[in-house]
């Protein structure tokens, strides 16, 4: 993930925090993110530990949007988290600073040079978040649990070369993250095994193909 204060000083960070009349929330874990937060139009930025973006369906199901971690934005213009059946929620002790994205807009003074460099990076950062939900939009197009979990694979080695996947979450966040059962994963995973697809250890799976 690329920083979103990259090029930018601790002092100019300060600076540019304040005149953006930013706030910053220290949340423990299991906290609610959103609970804090009264403007519609905000760009939230992890500044340290970790958080997900949940969708809690009709039947009580949730689903994992999005990781986020430190480094990582958010935000009603970049992120699913309108509707009550969104939430924000902390994995771990987490740092929060929430930008008034009406604010951000009505700024013109273009002699900061930080300013400019934080707007640089967040276009930066957008274009890349672009990327990772269109990856997650063609995992989720394929039909079958068989060939979402391929096509995750797919993506994982493209990105890292290596056909070693460390995963970054439980098989159960996987589940929640492909948007299938976890049981009938399990037994696919299983089934990939046994056909000679892939190989699992704890926290890791080799593709063998």
């Amino acid at each position: 993930m690329n920083n979103l204060f990259e090029n930018i000083s601790d002092k100019n960070k300060e600076k540019l925090l304040k005149f953006l009349e930013a706030t910053t929330l220290n949340l423990p874990k299991n906290y609610s993110v959103l609970k804090f937060i009264t403007e519609t139009d905000i760009i939230g930025i992890i500044e340290s530990g970790k958080a997900q973006i949940i969708k809690t369906d009709y039947n009580g199901n949730q689903i994992i949007i999005e990781d986020l971690e430190e480094g990582s934005i958010f935000g009603n213009t970049i992120s699913l988290i309108s509707g009550d059946e969104y939430d924000i929620i902390t994995k771990e002790e987490t740092k929060v600073t929430i930008i008034d994205y009406k604010r951000l807009l009505s700024l013109d003074d273009t002699k900061l040079n930080y300013y400019n460099d934080f707007i640089k990076n967040l276009l930066t950062i957008v274009m890349k978040k672009i990327k990772e939900k269109n990856e997650r939009i063609e995992i989720l197009s394929k039909k079958t649990i068989r060939n979402r979990l391929l096509e995750y694979f797919h993506i994982s080695t493209q990105k890292t070369g290596s056909k070693i996947i460390y995963l970054p979450f439980s098989y159960t966040e996987l589940a929640d993250f492909l948007a299938i059962d976890r049981s009938a994963m399990s037994r696919e995973i299983k089934n990939l095994k046994n056909e000679g697809f892939i190989k699992t250890t704890k926290g890791k799976i080799t593709l063998l193909y």
